[in-house]
């Protein structure tokens, strides 16, 4: 199966989604199924999986509702309150949607950059498991080390990193992030996606050869079987179309054998949400 593991939905909101700037005026408009499947199915892609863009169960339910009408999005990964007293109640809940995978919290927006290490995070981070829910990690580069504590913390929790912890791909450095980015890749329960790379780059003028290093790096640390393609569709659209991303993945992983391609392409994202 080939899948695109990251996706956003959306009818726009300018307060809730106050988060897409002027600068960022080609998504300032609704994003619905029906806009992106004919992309997907001319790229050759049996489906994808949807990631929430606002923190409220309402997000969870609507991308929830898009997935009973749609058969291409195969996942959800939602929002729910992990720090709530009735987070368990809440996951008892949500465990009776079949097509809900995981969640993911805006952590590179919180004001404490140890966040992800806060107790009553920590707290609903440790239920997930018994549900089978996986766990996107969103957050910049200096928020890894606090990751690595988490995942660290919790070995039998799947984690994946979305973004590549978004590096400083724009300004073409690398170092520090690579570090603890090999360090997330020693933990086995820690994957990552393969998205979001268009835009941590220079909009206007990005090369294929500049995000050469980083995917290099993500491949050599997480290795084949660990690695997810998405596309971060419709965000991706500030910076490149849905084809200019493919030839990106395309020409930085040449040295792959087809099954590792495979893998990347598709096959992770199945084995990984449990699909």
């Amino acid at each position: 199966m080939k899948l695109d593991a990251h996706q956003h939905f959306w009818k726009y909101d300018p307060v809730r989604d106050a988060w897409i700037t002027d600068e960022m005026q080609a998504i300032q408009r609704d994003f619905m199924p029906e806009d992106v499947q004919p992309v997907l199915k001319q790229y050759g892609f049996d489906g994808c999986i949807a990631v929430q863009a606002d923190q409220s169960e309402q997000e969870t339910l609507f991308l929830l509702d898009l997935a009973e009408q749609y058969e291409f999005i195969k996942g959800v990964v939602g929002w729910v309150d992990l720090r709530a007293a009735n987070v368990h109640e809440r996951l008892e809940y949500f465990s009776t949607f079949p097509k809900l995978k995981g969640f993911r919290h805006i952590v590179q927006a919180e004001p404490q950059d140890d966040f992800l290490l806060r107790k009553d995070f920590c707290r609903g981070i440790s239920l997930l498991q018994q549900y089978q829910f996986t766990y996107d990690i969103l957050i910049h580069p200096r928020h890894l080390k606090y990751a690595y504590e988490l995942a660290r913390q919790f070995p039998n929790q799947s984690f994946v990193i979305d973004h590549l912890a978004k590096p400083f791909i724009k300004d073409q450095v690398w170092e520090a992030w690579k570090k603890d980015m090999d360090a997330m890749a020693g933990l086995e329960n820690v994957h990552c996606k393969l998205s979001g790379l268009v835009t941590e780059a220079d909009w206007k003028q990005w090369q294929v050869k500049d995000f050469a290093i980083y995917i290099e790096a993500v491949l050599e640390a997480f290795g084949s079987g660990r690695i997810l393609f998405g596309s971060d569709w419709p965000v991706c659209l500030v910076a490149a179309d849905y084809k200019q991303l493919c030839e990106i993945v395309d020409e930085n992983t040449v040295s792959l054998s087809p099954q590792e391609k495979a893998k990347l392409w598709g096959l992770n994202a199945e084995k990984f949400y449990h699909l």
